[in-house]
């Protein structure tokens, strides 16, 4: 059985977000290394000042946006269309 979970590469460590469950220690495992899921802002047109103001106002929505639970919106428009 395979078992995949997303977690974060810092600091030379990698950090997982949860336990996997029924693993055991020494167990083999094989890391990817996914690319970085960056924007350009400048070919959006918004400038430094611009991304400082829209992150300042959009602060107060971030925990509700990485709690667990949104991440079922994550593929929405895919779980949408199996309907």
């Amino acid at each position: 059985m395979l078992t995949t979970i997303e977690g974060m590469y810092r600091g030379g460590k990698i950090e997982l977000p949860e336990l996997p469950c029924e693993i055991h220690e020494d167990t083999p495992v094989i890391v990817t290394f996914l690319p970085t899921h960056s924007i350009d802002l400048q070919k959006r047109g918004i400038d430094k000042a611009h991304a400082a103001d829209l992150r300042e106002r959009l602060t107060t929505f971030a925990e509700d946006w990485e709690s667990p639970e949104m991440s079922i919106y994550d593929n929405y428009d895919a779980a949408k269309s199996d309907l």
